[in-house]
């Protein structure tokens, strides 16, 4: 049923976007890609063969032979799309349960003053979220990363570089973290029309998190679990009134965003 020309909708602006909401739209993405494609192609060429094969038993002079090694491969090129697909899901699937679940801890904040954002977009990334109040802004990316096996779950963290097990001297997280805080103080300066500064944070759910040696560093790398404790000690940067001019504006652009991605 299309749109009725004499109504139009209750909803003033679009819905704010859900934590994870990237990553879920990748993971349909790529079942779409790897899965629904191929299956759907493997299912006409199956039929077809089949028709071919009942057109035989009815005496008819079609050979079925061609159809059924054309669906014979459809199906094993199916069999190996879905082989593929299946640590590209479980990995988009494990870091959107990992952003749900820090996205829900992080609305607790809401209770200290806190105004929190969720899956912003950018040219060709994506903040996970964006926290605004008493102690500034912070931009938080979540890395959600499997545990190992056997051995204590501890990141070490120097300043520059992030050491666990089987990972050494890693800095891809810190300079992903940098850049996106690099892009928010920018949005924001522009959109705001004052200097502004954002705290970039990395936060890795289920790990311990040894920071000893990076007390002076610009980032912060955490559990979730002590991001209130670091933000309570934090001395306050903004006011009640900035922290809703930073909000409002902020806001403002992600539903623009929003609402020119649902034109296209």
């Amino acid at each position: 049923m299309g749109k009725d020309p004499n109504k139009r909708s209750p909803l003033k602006d679009p819905a704010m976007r859900n934590p994870g909401q990237s990553l879920a739209e990748a993971r349909r993405r790529v079942w779409d890609d790897y899965g629904q494609t191929p299956a759907l192609a493997t299912a006409s060429l199956v039929f077809l063969a089949m028709m071919k094969w009942i057109e035989r038993w009815m005496d008819e002079a079609t050979s079925p032979w061609l159809w059924t090694v054309l669906a014979l491969m459809a199906f094993a090129w199916l069999v190996t799309r879905i082989f593929k697909a299946k640590p590209i899901i479980y990995a988009l699937e494990q870091g959107e349960q990992g952003e749900r679940a820090v996205g829900q801890y992080l609305e607790r904040l809401r209770e200290q003053g806190y105004q929190v954002f969720h899956d912003l977009i950018g040219d060709g990334f994506n903040l996970d979220h964006v926290i605004i109040g008493p102690a500034g802004i912070f931009s938080i990316e979540t890395k959600t990363w499997s545990k190992p096996a056997q051995g204590e779950p501890k990141i070490v963290f120097n300043g520059e570089h992030l050491s666990l097990p089987g990972r050494n001297d890693e800095r891809r997280p810190l300079i992903q973290a940098q850049a996106q805080a690099s892009w928010l103080k920018t949005l924001l300066s522009e959109s705001i029309g004052r200097s502004l500064d954002v705290r970039p944070v990395v936060l890795f759910p289920g790990w311990f998190i040894d920071s000893k040696q990076a007390r002076q560093s610009p980032i912060w790398v955490l559990n979730p679990k002590a991001l209130p404790t670091f933000l309570g000690n934090a001395p306050q940067r903004l006011s009640s009134e900035d922290i809703k001019l930073f909000s409002f504006h902020l806001s403002r652009w992600i539903r623009s965003e929003e609402s020119r991605s649902l034109r296209l």
